[in-house]
């Protein structure tokens, strides 16, 4: 959505950013990320498996050349990089029923991805498959991910519903030692680590919220024999005499909401802090003009023109065309703009800020346009920097309170104040309900061994807790010394993409089973990256410009560590100085060199 610059009024900057503090002010609260409830013990029905039943076995205490821990995205591409050079001796350990990672569990209606499944879902072009739809909901994501399995022959050796519980380095026979909840005990020569920050369901610690008498339940864990429907987007005809209350309005309520408000005899949409959503405009990907593009390569290509666009490089074209570029088309113009004696640092930067104070005016410009309450359409709009949360794109959201069962709950930021027996509590007010849905998100800014649900023991007994007390330090976002044989896929301290996250992962798995390769190739049993150059990468990403989202005005979300002050370990959370689309390059160039420099093989 844009606006003519000759027609759009004047932006007070200044009235602007008072507003954004304001705003951000009344949602601070000083317990950060504590606020939010652990899913564990009398809490514990809330990670129950409503999709798969657990089938049991017997404990497996064999070897593997390399085991995988997490079965979504991270370890699917990474497993299927070793099958294609010839290592099919890989085993994935899945707390889920089935491949998918957050895709496994995220089946609420509505779901989809939020980036454009061409450079999203992964592995496109290996599989053959075409997505139907620019972005393409939970169903299909979870086949592609099963499908990546199958053809890869990774379900032969995967344990399913198996959480592991230890990682131990056997020094003296150069291999890691697995121990899982289901009794298992085996060993692999190799490990690869892919549990990724969207696993672990949170609640919001609000009092009371074990004596609710009605039903509840979380979003990763969607009940559909209590809603009716399905995650294909059958009605969930059974909640039409129901008062439903979804707490929560980041992106999981932004597409669910739509799909409540059809069916549900009262919803109500509980919010602390309002998304910005910006138009999405899905629509089916063409097969002919689909054929015209799908020529060998075309994945590859399309990721690069995606983070050359988003990320600040310089693309001539923009095939993606989604809101995740417009900002930065809209940047990279102001900036073309500047005579090229002024384009200093600060003067760029105020492009920056610029191109994103017009943006987010016309994000809350759309409220205006599309909802008919002028109430509800103040307390909908966003009042804060694009970045500062998870941007949202849906075109049914905002529509949807204008159905007359839907009705926005504000909070002003405080949140819910208690849960009682019979509903929820906000401002003084009791709201009786039958159904408490918690649109509550994932742990982000916890610790990794918290998350992940163990702590490797490396070389001479030291723990991964212990490596990065101060903060995560590796090599590429990958190898940590000390940690011999052990693989980190995810995106920090390498290029860092938040946007595209799976252009991250796919290109860890690449440089993974090509090292692994010419380990087995050289009959080597060992590989470990030296301090020198983990301490020599560190170094590089401390002198980038740091992180760049979280500015002291935006308000308080998993972006900004809840508005709380980081600790000296978040300045250790960035990516590639010069860039993700350099980093890639660099990357690339570094695999294919056949060196491996900074890495010892033995």
């Amino acid at each position: 959505m844009t606006t003519d610059a000759a027609t759009r009024p004047p932006i007070d900057k200044k009235a602007l950013l008072a507003k954004y503090i304001a705003e951000r002010d009344k949602r601070l609260r000083p317990d950060g990320n504590d606020q939010y409830l652990r899913v564990a013990g009398t809490l514990a029905h809330y990670l129950e498996d409503p999709y798969t039943p657990r089938v049991e076995r017997e404990p497996k205490t064999d070897h593997v050349t390399f085991a995988f821990v997490g079965g979504g995205f991270a370890g699917l591409v990474t497993g299927a990089r070793l099958v294609e050079a010839g290592i099919t001796d890989v085993r994935i350990v899945e707390k889920g029923g089935d491949f998918g990672g957050t895709w496994y569990w995220n089946r609420y209606p509505g779901a989809q991805c939020d980036t454009a499944s061409m450079i999203y879902m992964p592995l496109l072009e290996e599989t053959g498959h075409r997505p139907t739809e620019k972005y393409a909901h939970a169903p299909e994501i979870l086949e592609q991910c099963q499908r990546i399995g199958r053809q890869y022959g990774l379900y032969d050796n995967a344990l399913f519903h198996t959480e592991v519980e230890s990682l131990v380095w056997e020094d003296e026979q150069n291999r890691w030692r697995i121990t899982t909840n289901r009794g298992d005990s085996f060993t692999a020569s190799y490990i690869g680590l892919g549990t990724g920050p969207l696993h672990v369901p949170k609640l919001p610690g609000i009092a009371g919220i074990e004596t609710f008498k009605g039903h509840s339940f979380h979003t990763s864990r969607w009940d559909y024999d209590y809603t009716g429907g399905d995650p294909r987007g059958g009605l969930m005809t059974r909640l039409a005499d129901k008062r439903v209350a979804i707490i929560g309005t980041g992106a999981t309520s932004v597409q669910a909401v739509p799909h409540l408000a059809r069916v549900c005899g009262q919803l109500y949409v509980v919010q602390r802090t309002p998304s910005s959503i910006d138009v999405r405009a899905n629509q089916p990907i063409d097969p002919d003009w689909f054929a015209s593009i799908a020529t060998p390569g075309w994945q590859k290509r399309w990721l690069e023109n995606f983070t050359a666009n988003q990320a600040g490089g310089a693309a001539e074209e923009d095939w993606v065309m989604d809101g995740w570029t417009d900002l930065s088309r809209r940047i990279r113009a102001k900036i073309m703009q500047l005579p090229r004696e002024e384009m200093t640092p600060r003067n760029m930067l105020a492009a920056y800020e610029d191109s994103d104070f017009e943006k987010m005016e016309e994000i809350r410009a759309r409220v205006d346009a599309i909802v008919a309450d002028r109430e509800t359409a103040q307390k909908l709009k966003a009042w804060y920097r694009q970045l500062c949360k998870r941007p949202c794109f849906h075109d049914a959201y905002l529509q949807a309170f204008n159905n007359p069962n839907a009705r926005l709950v504000d909070t002003d930021g405080k949140g819910v104040e208690r849960i009682t027996e019979k509903g929820f509590v906000v401002a003084g007010v009791e709201y009786e309900v039958d159904c408490i849905i918690y649109a509550s998100g994932f742990e982000v800014g916890t610790d990794f061994t918290r998350r992940a649900g163990f702590d490797l023991t490396g070389v001479d007994g030291l723990k991964l807790s212990q490596a990065w007390a101060e903060g995560m330090k590796t090599k590429h976002g990958i190898h940590v010394h000390g940690f011999p044989n052990a693989f980190f896929v995810q995106p920090t301290q390498g290029a860092n993409l938040i946007s595209n996250v799976p252009h991250n992962l796919t290109e860890a798995g690449a440089t993974i089973a090509r090292i692994i390769r010419h380990a087995q190739d050289g009959g080597f049993k060992r590989v470990d990256v030296t301090r020198q150059a983990q301490d020599a990468w560190v170094e590089l990403l401390l002198g980038g410009p740091g992180r760049m989202l979280g500015s002291p005005d935006c308000t308080p979300g998993y972006y900004n560590n809840e508005g709380q002050e980081p600790g000296p370990a978040a300045k250790l959370a960035v990516g590639y100085p010069a860039g993700a689309t350099a980093y890639f390059r660099y990357l690339d160039s570094w695999r294919n060199s056949g060196t491996f420099e900074g890495l010892t093989f033995s």
